[in-house]
């Protein structure tokens, strides 16, 4: 009878260390394997070079490892480089390395399109098929690591959860892959530069407050009026302002971390003065930046991006109350790695 093989990175060090005692052999074989499958990232059995031909063989009978595989690579004018990343069942994901003057940062993928109906974001238009599992998550943060090394001669030194899907929709496993990259048996990266991003799930804000973890938090908002926001964003119909405002709150009382609150500005849609008053009085119950994006035009031209009075008066008005806040320029538009326009065009 032919044994169905198990993704072997499903399984914790514990329940390795258990098979082998189960088949006869160490407990220690476990913490092996373990440092291959993670540390060493291996993608097959057979480069798992300490341990024997026969116990090797035994792995390949039982287990496979669902590795990645970068299908496509392109490479931007300003250095930026997005992934086509082919997931074991064929799907793809995209991720992208950002590189600036002191970093290079990952920008990396956490379902297979998206549950959310965001009108400005290309990813929101393709049907969401699945949940990334904690190892597909870990392995694009790895692909990019190596680019930074071999492109930009530096270690990846950020992570932010800003590709496709919403993590906070996948959070188990969001978190169960945020614990091996920051794990030393996974990359042995600080928590403290990864930034997850929410389009705003007030239940989830608050889970993750309870479960006090440890790297920061932004919320893609785009409007402080509820009429603007339903408008562009249709779910916050479900999810308004109020509730999360709450969420947030509850965040901040928990966490005492500051808030990053990630903003467009389009013409015709927020860049009125009611619209900064709105976003002034909502960041004021707690500590936090706003960052203001440049648009990514996805090509039906419904959303243009406003002119840079705007954007000046975003910023006066905005610095006028104390709040921090900087303008951030989008990298990688010649390969549509932009943010918003990552949908599988690869």
């Amino acid at each position: 009878m032919e044994i169905k093989k198990r993704d072997i990175r499903a399984l914790t060090k514990e329940q390795l260390r258990d098979f082998f005692v189960r088949e006869g052999d160490k407990a220690f074989r476990g913490n092996q394997v373990y440092e291959w499958l993670w540390s060493k990232g291996a993608h097959a059995f057979e480069d798992m070079t300490n341990i024997s031909k026969e116990t090797r063989q035994k792995l390949e009978t039982h287990f496979v490892i669902n590795h990645i595989k970068v299908d496509q690579m392109q490479k931007s004018a300003d250095g930026t480089i997005k992934n086509a990343v082919r997931l074991h069942d064929g799907l793809i994901v995209e991720s992208v390395l950002i590189p600036a003057k002191n970093r290079t940062t990952a920008c990396v993928s956490s379902q297979v399109g998206c549950s959310l109906d965001c009108k400005f974001c290309a990813t929101a238009r393709l049907k969401r098929m699945r949940n990334l599992n904690p190892d597909e998550i870990y392995d694009q943060v790895v692909a990019i690591d190596k680019e930074s090394r071999l492109y930009h001669n530096r270690p990846l030194s950020n992570i932010v959860f800003m590709g496709m899907g919403e993590p906070l929709m996948n959070y188990k496993n969001v978190l169960k892959a945020i614990d091996k990259i920051t794990s030393p048996e996974g990359l042995g990266m600080s928590p403290k530069r990864i930034v997850v991003s929410t389009s705003g799930v007030p239940k989830m804000i608050k889970k993750m407050a309870d479960d006090e973890v440890k790297f920061k938090l932004a919320v893609s908002l785009h409007s402080a009026i509820n009429e603007t926001r339903t408008s562009i964003m249709p779910f916050n119909a479900t999810f308004p302002l109020e509730d999360l405002r709450e969420a947030l709150e509850y965040w901040y009382a928990k966490t005492k971390n500051r808030i990053t609150y990630e903003y467009v500005v389009w013409d015709g849609i927020n860049d009125s003065k009611k619209d900064v008053d709105a976003l002034i009085k909502f960041c004021k119950f707690a500590p936090s930046k706003v960052n203001l994006i440049e648009y990514n035009p996805i090509d039906d031209g419904e959303f243009q991006q406003a002119n840079s009075k705007a954007i000046d008066m975003y910023v006066s008005m905005l610095e006028a109350h104390n709040i921090t806040v900087t303008v951030r320029r989008s990298r990688g538009k010649d390969i549509d790695a932009a943010c918003g326009q990552l949908a599988n065009k690869t």
